[in-house]
């Protein structure tokens, strides 16, 4: 959906709304986002952080890549892991979300949400929902693939949760050394640590991943923060 103006002015006009009403700045954003169309500013905030990346962001992945996906919640990392995936399949490549956090239902209706023609091209696009997903069961079921296969993983905190998986850095190491002897594309969906201030800085970054258990970031390759109708693509050196 195309804004009435760039989000930076609409920012500016529910400030205004603000000073001139006396309501509360989360009431004036989601009156903004409600005459763009949307329920409230997340949702507004969410769609135009993720599409300002969906359109370039394959293009901008390697074989073998693993991407980091990270905001707070509600600002667009899910959407964009999803439409990551669609522009995979529409490329004709193997698009797979393995999600510890959704049901395949609540997938499959956001993934119908993203999708802007009637091709459908995300019913092609599997959806694993199984509690057994950790490193080894990705790797299993991802052997045989062909480069260029796009997985999404949902979300990179939670892989290591039962105490019966390996420690995430482990999984990370093995993950990523099957990418690169397959050039299968992993993007991890991340949490931001609550430490993150945006009156300090517009965008998260990478020191601001949560990690309740410690990993080397230096494993990932490249990183997509994203907050408030933001987004920004970076490697990592």
């Amino acid at each position: 959906m195309k804004l009435s103006a760039p989000i930076f002015q609409l920012k500016r006009r529910a400030k205004i709304m603000v000073r001139n009403n006396n309501v509360p700045l989360h009431e004036a954003l989601d009156q903004i986002a409600r005459e763009e169309g949307f329920a409230r500013w997340s949702l507004l905030s969410s769609q135009i952080a993720a599409g300002s990346l969906s359109k370039t962001i394959l293009s901008r992945l390697d074989d073998g890549d693993l991407l980091l996906v990270a905001g707070r919640p509600g600002h667009g990392k899910t959407t964009l892991g999803l439409q990551l995936l669609l522009d995979a399949a529409r490329n004709d490549r193997k698009a797979v979300f393995f999600t510890l956090e959704s049901t395949e239902q609540q997938a499959r209706k956001h993934i119908r949400s993203l999708e802007k023609d009637a091709h459908g091209f995300g019913d092609t696009l599997e959806i694993v929902t199984s509690d057994e997903i950790s490193a080894d069961y990705i790797i299993h079921h991802l052997s045989g693939s062909k480069r260029g296969t796009v997985a999404v993983i949902d979300y990179l905190q939670i892989l290591d949760q039962q105490r019966s998986k390996p420690a995430l850095s482990d999984q990370v190491l093995a993950l990523g050394e099957f990418a690169r002897k397959t050039g299968v594309v992993f993007g991890f969906i991340s949490q931001i640590d609550r430490s993150f201030d945006p009156e300090s800085k517009r965008l998260p970054d990478i020191r601001d991943i949560r990690l309740p258990n410690l990993v080397d970031l230096g494993l990932f390759t490249k990183a997509c923060f994203l907050h408030n109708g933001e987004a920004h693509l970076q490697d990592i050196a």
